[in-house]
């Protein structure tokens, strides 16, 4: 019983974080300024990485299989990659 409620904290760690990603980019489309728009999606990258570190302890504690580990986290890196480039691009592209 102690193991399932474990895991469940856990699992709830990685929903928030993970929900968290989606929120800020979509709170970064309604960015006011650019300055914002870059802390929005800064916020979603470490979220991400967050996320990262969540998965890794559900592995490493036996609560996810090898195969669900890699297919999720190659998933959530892809997206960390996404978004550093969208951070890397909007720090480097001129004032409009």
């Amino acid at each position: 019983m102690l193991k399932v409620h474990r895991e469940g904290n856990l699992s709830k760690q990685i929903l928030r974080s993970g929900t968290s990603i989606g929120a800020n980019i979509c709170e970064a489309t309604r960015a006011q300024s650019r300055k914002d728009f870059i802390a929005k999606i800064n916020i979603a990258l470490k979220e991400s990485y967050e996320t990262e570190y969540w998965l890794r302890l559900l592995h490493k504690a036996d609560y996810i299989t090898d195969a669900e580990f890699k297919s999720i986290f190659t998933e959530n890196q892809d997206i960390s990659n996404i978004i550093a480039k969208i951070l890397i691009t909007s720090k480097n592209s001129p004032e409009e």
